[in-house]
């Protein structure tokens, strides 16, 4: 779904805004924008999104954009949440990173059912995230 530039420039975190895309006044989910490549923008829309309003690809659709008060756009897991809260040296690393990868730690965390392989996961990841990431050579 295209957004253009010139709507999602009149939101103060511009590019870096996190949304609520309802769809058609009945399906509301978090997202992000995607860069177009011409300077405007796109959300994906899931094709189970797009059956639980009954369209398909191509349709018109009507959607509402409105800023998530979520600055992560996700909910944090209540184990993520403690561990971090527990571990001071965690907390400050976690805090230093970008929504964008708290949001990759969250999301892995949360696949995990285990609690004990969470708190782990959790852990690794975070202290990973000091780690530089090796550059690709083309």
């Amino acid at each position: 779904m295209k957004i253009d530039a010139d709507i999602v420039n009149q939101f103060q975190n511009k590019r870096h805004t996190r949304f609520l895309c309802t769809l058609e006044d009945s399906l509301t989910f978090p997202c992000g924008l995607n860069h177009l490549g011409d300077g405007n923008f796109f959300i994906i829309l899931s094709s189970s999104n797009l059956a639980k309003v009954q369209k398909k690809l191509g349709d018109k659709i009507h959607f509402e954009l409105n800023e998530d008060p979520n600055p992560l756009g996700v909910d944090m897991p209540e184990v993520l949440e403690v561990v971090i809260e527990q571990e001071e040296h965690l907390k400050k690393i976690f805090e230093g990173l970008t929504p964008g990868k708290k949001r990759n730690i969250i999301h892995q965390i949360s696949r995990i059912k285990d609690i004990d392989k969470q708190i782990q996961k959790g852990i690794k990841l975070i202290q990973e995230s000091l780690q530089p990431r090796p550059r690709k050579t083309f």
